[in-house]
Formats: C-alpha cells, sequence, structure tokens
C-alpha cells in the first residue's frame, strides 16, 4: 500500500506500477480531475489544502479497511494541494485485485469514503467569488 498528499502533477501510469503485481488480474484506476462547473456556476479553479500527515494516516485506514472487505492485491492513493487548473487531476486510486469485480466495488468504496473522510480542503474560485467546498456538494445524479 502506499498513499501521498503532493502539490506535483499526478500521473496514473506511476500509481499503476505501485499496485501492478503479477498475480493481479485487473488494475483499476480512478482520476478525480477539476471540472469547469459546480452549483451551476462556472469554476475557474480549485485550491486544496490538506493536513499531509493526518490525511495519509486516514488514506491507510481506508485502504486497510478495503482489503478486510474485498480480496484486493494492493492499493495506492495520492492527492494533490496547491492550485489545480480545469481538468488536471486532483485525486489519483489505483486498486489491483486478482479479479475486476473486487477491484471495481473496492474502487467506488474507496473513493466514497476518501470523500467522507479524509482532512483535505477545497476551495473553489469562480469570477467575482470563492468558497471553501464541504463533502459533495455538486448536484447528486439520478438514478
Amino acid at each position: 500500500m502506499w498513499f501521498e498528499i503532493t502539490s506535483e502533477k499526478l500521473t496514473a501510469e506511476a500509481l499503476i506500477q505501485r499496485v501492478r503485481r503479477d498475480n493481479s488480474g485487473a488494475v483499476l484506476v480512478f482520476l478525480g480531475v477539476v471540472r469547469n462547473h459546480n452549483l451551476g456556476r462556472g469554476v475557474d479553479f480549485l485550491e486544496y489544502d490538506a493536513y499531509p500527515q493526518m490525511a495519509e494516516k486516514v488514506m491507510r485506514e481506508i485502504a486497510e479497511d478495503a482489503q478486510q472487505r474485498w480480496d484486493i492485491n494492493d492499493i495506492a492513493i495520492q492527492h494533490r494541494t496547491g492550485r489545480l487548473e480545469i481538468g488536471e487531476t486532483s485525486l489519483l486510486v489505483a486498486v489491483a485485485s486478482t479479479h475486476r469485480r473486487e477491484g471495481f466495488e473496492a474502487g467506488q468504496w474507496i473513493v466514497d469514503r476518501f470523500k467522507e473522510i479524509v482532512p483535505i480542503w477545497k476551495k473553489e474560485i469562480w469570477e467575482g467569488g470563492e468558497e471553501w467546498i464541504e463533502g459533495e456538494l455538486a448536484p447528486k445524479q439520478a438514478g
């Protein structure tokens, strides 16, 4: 398992190499990407801040919990801090598993849990304003 809070740009290939094993039939990767809108307004960019030691500790706890729930070979998680432009990756999660079902299920659970409890803060900046965003404030999709 591997976890990192960094101000450097994130690349999926580096995370894939950290988790891929010969006994893994699946490596699933999630990229959380900065989008250009939220809550009905245009977004210019985001700023992320974190308490790295605490965030990495919670990330490890999430991964250990996921390994108890699913047959997972390895997990790596990175989150970026600082100013992120539209289209840049803010969150990377890589899950290696023997079979794809476990990887998909674990990956979705890890991302959802990450958003719920990891101490990372997001400020959304738009023309004429800014606001610290807590939790999942994007409109929920039906279905």
